[in-house]
């Protein structure tokens, strides 16, 4: 997928752990590694607010994107 999630690089500049910031989102740490390792197909606004909120970051902090390798073809 060309949409890659670095929640990883923000819980290590925050010195924060997995569940730590699924508590301060609300969410499941399980929901949170579905995200973090981007298997997830969507995320909601007011979520990607929390994350951003907790993590005292921008949506571009946690969120890139990256050339598609099926488009070189």
């Amino acid at each position: 997928m060309p949409i890659v999630v670095d929640i990883d690089v923000m819980l290590a500049k925050r010195k924060m752990s997995v569940g730590e910031l699924a508590e301060r989102v609300g969410i499941t740490p399980a929901n949170l590694a579905v995200l973090k390792n981007g298997r997830a197909k969507a995320v909601r606004f007011t979520t990607l607010d929390a994350l951003c909120e907790a993590l005292e970051c921008q949506p571009g902090d946690l969120l890139r994107r990256e050339a598609d390798d099926a488009a070189d073809e």
